[in-house]
């Protein structure tokens, strides 16, 4: 039976860079040793990292000035490397959800911190609108998409003062204007790769204007020296991160990701809409197109598990909602094929006839 992986993190890959891993895992570029056991500083590897650096660059339109990292840690390391090397005095955080949250709470280690708004009262089911950004604050940070809650930020936000973005779940997903950030990070396992690998993009002249001591490994400078080789860094997920980059370009791009994301979101959320034995449960129009979030309908509710059951006998993978939230979430990554979407829908409309 075909398996539909729908998993939040980690999660799908382009079949074609699970392979190609998996053949440099047995024999890296014919050196007759694996990618596990060769040396990061090998003659072989330096250009998978220049490769992908370069890629990054290329797919996103990084402008002059920015440097691309791939640090170990995950985004959650990136909650307190972030105001170690941004935050003097002030910072803004929009409180959109749990991961947002959490950078929050870090960033308070470091100097005031400032809640310009918050969804929480209404189990972050939409993005604030409102607020207003402190204009002497050192910089705003985001988070651009919200895994739990399957609300998106899907356009660049103008403010007045440096933005900083958590896009763990959504980079590549659509063009983004880098230039209108400092600094752009995420893990890497939605989007881009296995679990191991962070990505940061930094701009350079950001830097180096905190008068507090930054331990080595948390300087965002020392990776840009070192070319994120100061120590070892995970082999592994860089390479199928670099597949997937080419992937992505051979596919036709991030515009052709953004496409086919808003495809097969507006196909599954019409589902949703329609039937009505679920509820889609993020305000309409901050629906993520990465994590489609719903639920049983009411007078439904006991059918829930029924359901659950019903999807993973029919091949749907990872479709239970989060723990803190319940229900249901489907994650549509740039590598979840459309028939996938298709074959989720067709099972909720099979459901849908059964009762």
């Amino acid at each position: 039976m075909k398996k539909h992986n729908f998993n939040a993190g980690p999660s799908i890959l382009p079949r074609e860079v699970i392979e190609d891993t998996a053949k440099a895992i047995l024999d890296f570029n014919g050196s007759g040793l694996s990618l596990m056991e060769i040396s990061h500083r090998a003659k072989d590897f330096q250009p998978v990292v220049d490769e992908a650096v370069a890629l990054f660059k290329e797919l996103l339109n990084i402008p002059e000035g920015y440097s691309v990292l791939f640090l170990g840690g995950g985004a959650s390391l990136e909650f307190c490397m972030v105001p170690f090397n941004f935050l003097e005095k002030k910072a803004a955080y929009l409180n959109t959800g749990v991961w947002a949250k959490k950078a929050m709470k870090e960033a308070k280690a470091f100097g005031e911190v400032v809640e310009v708004a918050s969804s929480a009262e209404s189990t972050y089911t939409y993005i604030p609108k409102d607020y207003t950004v402190p204009a002497d604050a050192d910089y705003f940070h985001i988070t651009t998409n919200n895994t739990i809650y399957g609300t998106e930020l899907k356009e660049d936000l103008d403010v007045n003062v440096p933005m900083i973005a958590d896009m763990s779940s959504d980079i590549f997903s659509r063009p983004i204007d880098v230039s209108k950030y400092i600094c752009i990070y995420g893990g890497a396992q939605k989007n881009l790769a296995p679990s191991g690998v962070t990505f940061v993009i930094v701009k350079n002249d950001a830097l180096g204007k905190v008068s507090r001591y930054i331990p080595t490994m948390l300087n965002y400078q020392t990776h840009i020296d070192s070319g994120s080789m100061f120590n070892t860094p995970p082999v592994v997920p860089i390479y199928a991160a670099l597949q997937t980059l080419r992937w992505i370009k051979a596919q036709g791009g991030v515009k052709e990701m953004e496409r086919r994301a808003i495809e097969k979101a507006d196909m599954l959320y019409a589902e949703i809409d329609r039937n009505k034995m679920f509820v889609g449960t993020a305000a309409q129009e901050d629906r993520s197109r990465m994590n489609i979030c719903f639920v049983m309908a009411p007078e439904y509710k006991e059918l829930e598990a029924d359901f659950m059951k019903f999807a993973t006998e029919r091949g749907m993978v990872g479709i239970k909602g989060h723990r803190s939230v319940g229900g249901f979430r489907a994650s549509c990554y740039n590598a979840m094929p459309k028939e996938s979407v298709q074959a989720l829908i067709d099972c909720m409309q099979e459901f849908e006839k059964l009762h």
